[in-house]
């Protein structure tokens, strides 16, 4: 509904798909390459009453089921890209240099909205708040790069996307949950 009402406002087509699909992967690969080379993510900065536990709170009975499976699929490369690179990206960086934020372009570039915006990115990513601030960062550079949202919206998708294929594959649904 909101993209239907911002098309006149936001760019929604993504201007560089190809690029936006390589940055997807690498924001992907970034994501799960530490857990690959140690088990790091058991120390105290990852473990702790604040950042919770990489576990998944999803129960195995539900994982196993297909609606559930494609729901999951939906919500992941779909309104969550949505979803979240309008509210960090298309407003909250805006909003963070002006609160008039419909004045400001996107993509503009300021060093407080721009970190301010991965460190909050960051901490919504509980126990991978690292890998949320690198993914946050470079988010953030392909809106001040490209000015589109729908680019935007391209890598997350592309990212959770190949996150969910990584999930099913190896089971690891701590990186869903």
């Amino acid at each position: 509904m909101v993209l239907i009402f911002s098309r006149n406002c936001l760019k929604q087509r993504p201007s560089q798909p190809l690029a936006a699909i390589g940055m997807g992967l690498a924001v992907f690969a970034i994501w799960i390459g530490p857990d690959l080379i140690s088990d790091y993510r058991q120390s105290f900065l990852f473990n702790n009453s604040v950042t919770g536990r990489a576990v998944s709170s999803i129960p195995i009975e539900l994982r196993r089921q297909i609606w559930f499976v494609l729901i999951r699929t939906c919500s992941l490369t779909v309104l969550v890209p949505i979803i979240e690179e309008l509210f960090w990206r298309a407003w909250m960086m805006r909003w963070l240099i002006d609160h008039r934020f419909w004045t400001v372009p996107l993509g503009k570039y300021t060093p407080a909205a721009f970190w301010t915006v991965a460190v909050l990115f960051a901490s919504e990513h509980g126990p991978y708040w690292d890998v949320g601030l690198i993914a946050g960062v470079m988010y953030n550079w392909w809106m001040v790069r490209t000015r589109n949202l729908g680019d935007c919206i391209l890598v997350h998708a592309v990212t959770n996307g190949a996150l969910l294929v990584y999930v099913l594959q190896t089971g690891r649904w701590e990186y869903l949950s």
